[in-house]
């Protein structure tokens, strides 16, 4: 099975069309796991705990990760999600060429996708597109404000550049193992990539801190009902500032629930 047609039974598993982005900042993580072996992922279970019967995946992102316990954290907490039956996709935005791509891609002999970065054009990513069976997440339309200063650019054809990237993703999309990331904070353009690449499931981030349209995210993020609508700090650290305890992860676990309640009502 391809990872989009096992999101797809996890999808209708849970009802649910949730993506909890697990970015464990030190900074912000409560007392009660900071004493921890590994603080992340401490705090990783707990989240995992709270939120897996919401959950349609979970999306690390690797610059929480990146040092020698990090790592570490990382790998226990794709374990901990994987045995609760929960797929995890790595938001790592690579894209670089020759070995380099083939070292960046096999960190997928772990995960079960990827984000990558399309800048450096199809054969950096080749690499990642080659493994049939795990989710390629092309960065498209993405939801921060600085986005437009490269992506909304006209190009000579009279297309802009997120309206190339996604005829490209369409062109590499031959083992359905394709999808795209494009942002709930720009819905118009949510719109007419989904018109422009009616198959391919979305990632859409921004629906959480960033406040984007939840109803757009949900009408134009899905693919035949699979895609993923992500929040990260929205659902983490949504008892920061509470008593802490047991309470800060009960929280996390009510806003995954409630966004999945908020989302469902579009679908």
């Amino acid at each position: 099975m391809t990872f989009f047609e096992e999101l797809g039974e996890r999808i209708s598993e849970i009802d649910s069309i949730v993506s909890v982005g697990l970015d464990p900042d030190p900074s912000r993580l409560p007392e009660s796991v900071r004493d921890a072996d590994l603080p992340r992922w401490a705090f990783n279970r707990r989240i995992i705990d709270a939120t897996h019967e919401h959950a349609a995946c979970y999306k690390p992102n690797a610059a929480f990760y990146e040092d020698s316990d990090g790592w570490r954290a990382l790998r226990e907490t794709v374990a901990y999600a994987h045995g609760k039956g929960v797929p995890v996709l790595l938001d790592a935005k690579r894209g670089d060429i020759g070995n380099t791509a083939r070292q960046y891609a096999t960190v997928l002999d772990e995960v079960d996708a990827i984000t990558v970065n399309p800048y450096l054009g199809g054969d950096a990513l080749q690499p990642f597109l080659d493994r049939e069976d795990k989710g390629i997440i092309v960065l498209c339309r993405t939801s921060n404000a600085g986005g437009s200063d490269l992506q909304d650019l006209e190009l000579a054809s009279g297309e802009t550049v997120y309206e190339r990237v996604a005829d490209l993703a369409d062109a590499w999309n031959t083992d359905d193992n394709v999808g795209l990331v494009v942002g709930a904070t720009a819905p118009e353009e949510l719109e007419a990539i989904r018109e422009q690449v009616p198959d391919l499931p979305f990632l859409v981030p921004g629906v959480g801190a960033q406040g984007g349209d939840k109803e757009a995210a949900v009408e134009y993020g899905l693919a035949d009902g699979v895609g993923l609508v992500n929040s990260s700090r929205g659902i983490i650290f949504a008892g920061e500032g509470g008593p802490g305890g047991e309470e800060f992860f009960r929280a996390a676990g009510a806003a995954a629930r409630e966004l999945k309640t908020d989302l469902n009502r579009y679908r």
